[in-house]
């Protein structure tokens, strides 16, 4: 090796140079694995609209397309848009990406730490919104509701650790079916001039239709909306071009998406569908379009699937945004480790662990998980909407100013969208995510000044003088001698210019520390023995003390411990080594080695 030559980044395992590229996504494929939250929305997001107007009865309801055509502007502005962010910012982060370089770091924080917040609510709502039509289907299965949440977990997750690209194959065909039978619902119920199934209601209005009632309604669709981000963030996932494969997805999503939202909404009206209790929105247009053959069950069957696999998002986005975060120092850097798939295995089980304690409080109960879903992502919209006008003000490129407008008009939909959200659902459990998001960028904070306390310390970005050898001194405990004690005294007189064999031993036990040192004698190792006597058996302290008597300033202290040949023999091991160990580098700057001796056939014969 050169005497120039510099370490690479340690990875856990490199792929060769593009051989990663196939682990990487498609169009179709990235539609299938970070699309689902967006499309399985249609399940439950029309709903949130239908129900506040229902408030307002029959006249409440014919706003039902307008907030939906409303939403669907919304989203052509946000798909615009981060089609734009996904050019800027082709390393991917989304959100944080923008928020980071035009609008500052704490803003890049809080949009970090919205993000964060909603994945990992999307996972949770999406699992028990799936588990929650299946009991619904099944009610026998209703006591076994946490179970059954964490199991499906456990699919998605195991189906993750494998890579995105095995995701993203496995969730292609139950994504096709779930487009394909809702618009088949929308197409059959459009030509359809009266419905296959009359259901009589008879909505009464206990409110009039006001700009209040109007925004809930708008703020509740908007739901529809979460998920929209996640191509954005996670760029690198797609083949190459990566940019251009990921503008596709993110445009193909934006279409797919307001061509169901509309066509729901369209049937809505004109079937003139009203929430019912026990039975979703969703449910009432398809037996309105398709009757209740097998066509019917299909459709439910498709959504089942869907909204359980909707967590998929999550599993492609959060970890590439914590690996962004983990190189700008604000969460650990084990997160920014990636495996041999390009699976940030670190990321994908702190998301699972933390939407599995999610659902373990809520016990798997959607209602309860609802409240929270969406405020986050409003948060994150707004500032990658203002941090994209700030880029087109700074950079000017060609058609800029309604580049500008078209962002800055999507910022204050999003920021109303956002404050209407967090005030009508704050005392549904709101509060928490209020809470919760500003404890999050305080723990990114925490980090980042650790880290930056850290490269002070290691004088990061300076050079340092060349090293140069010191003298120092190996300490060795010992108790007994033995081959091990042999092997580890050869290896201390390797590694420093002077060795010191230490012995603890109780008062008590003067006899046996006699004999020792006879036996010590009579061995001549030619190595000094240094015998300490503690009224309180403790093997810590005494050396601990020892050290810092020293006058020597280089101190190793090398500890032998035998590996043993199977796993099972680790309870045999009293772990003396390591609770030494563990002492010695709280309380001590010594150098702590341990010496591990194999027990292997090879090794006992040589013995």
């Amino acid at each position: 090796m050169s005497a120039l030559s510099t370490p690479a980044r340690p990875q856990e395992h490199p792929d060769p140079p593009d051989a990663g590229d196939r682990h990487r996504l498609t169009v179709t494929g990235g539609l299938a694995a970070l699309s689902l939250d967006a499309m399985a929305s249609v399940a439950y997001g029309p709903e949130a609209i239908v129900v506040v107007l229902a408030l307002a009865g029959g006249a409440g309801l014919g706003f039902t397309l307008p907030a939906t055509l409303s939403i669907a502007a919304l989203l052509g502005v946000l798909t615009l848009s981060y089609r734009q962010v996904i050019a800027a910012f082709p390393s991917g982060g989304g959100a944080y990406g923008v928020a980071k370089t035009y609008l500052g770091r704490r803003a890049g924080l809080v949009a970090g730490a919205s993000l964060i917040v909603d994945y990992i609510l999307n996972v949770a709502v999406s699992v028990a919104a799936g588990v929650a039509a299946l009991t619904s289907a099944f009610p026998e299965l209703l006591p076994y509701t946490v179970e059954l949440c964490l199991a499906v977990l456990g699919v998605i997750t195991a189906i993750n650790l494998k890579g995105i690209t095995n995701s993203a194959r496995a969730f292609i065909a139950p994504a096709s079916l779930y487009v394909g039978a809702i618009v088949v619902v929308i197409v059959v119920g459009l030509v359809r001039s009266e419905p296959a199934v009359y259901v009589e209601h008879a909505p009464h209005a206990v409110q009039t239709v006001g700009v209040l009632l109007l925004l809930k309604a708008f703020a509740n669709g908007c739901a529809s909306l979460t998920g929209v981000e996640a191509i954005a963030n996670a760029v690198p996932s797609f083949k190459k071009p990566r940019v251009r494969r990921a503008q596709r997805a993110e445009v193909a999503l934006g279409a797919l998406l307001a061509v169901m939202l509309i066509g729901i909404a369209l049937l809505i009206e004109k079937f003139k569908i009203v929430p019912v209790e026990g039975v979703t929105v969703l449910s009432q247009v398809t037996q309105a379009s398709l009757g209740d053959g097998p066509l019917f069950y299909l459709v439910q069957f498709s959504t089942v699937v869907l909204l359980a696999l909707a967590a998929n998002t999550s599993f492609g986005g959060l970890p590439v945004l914590a690996h962004l975060l983990a190189k700008d120092n604000n969460v650990p850097h084990l997160f920014a480790l990636r495996a041999d798939r390009h699976v940030h295995r670190y990321g994908i089980a702190f998301l699972t662990i933390a939407s599995a304690l999610l659902l373990i409080l809520a016990r798997g109960e959607m209602n309860l998980l609802v409240p929270l879903f969406a405020i986050g992502v409003f948060v994150g919209f707004t500032l990658s909407q203002a941090g994209m006008v700030r880029h087109w003000l700074q950079d000017r490129p060609a058609g800029w100013r309604w580049r500008a407008a078209l962002n800055g008009f999507g910022a204050l939909l999003t920021f109303v969208a956002a404050i209407v959200v967090t005030i009508s659902k704050f005392t549904e459990g709101g509060w928490l995510i209020v809470v919760m998001m500003p404890l999050v960028v305080a723990a990114m904070q925490w980090v980042n000044r650790s880290y930056t306390r850290i490269g002070e310390r290691l004088e990061l970005g300076k050079t340092p003088i060349p090293p140069r050898p010191r003298r120092s001194l190996v300490v060795v405990p010992v108790h007994a001698i033995n081959r091990l004690t042999c092997e580890a005294l050869a290896a201390a007189l390797s590694l420093g210019d002077r060795v010191v064999a230490v012995n603890i031993t109780h008062p008590e036990d003067e006899p046996e520390a006699r004999r020792f040192v006879e036996d010590w004698e009579r061995w001549h190792p030619d190595v000094e023995l240094v015998q300490i006597f503690d009224a309180h058996r403790r093997l810590d302290v005494p050396l601990i003390e020892y050290i810092t008597g020293v006058p020597d300033r280089h101190v190793f202290v090398l500890i032998a411990e035998i590996e043993p040949e199977h796993a099972w023999q680790r309870i045999l091991q009293n772990q003396r080594g390591a609770v030494l160990a563990q002492a010695l580098r709280r309380r001590s700057d010594a150098v702590v080695c341990r010496m591990r001796f194999r027990m292997t056939a090879t090794a006992r014969h040589h013995g």
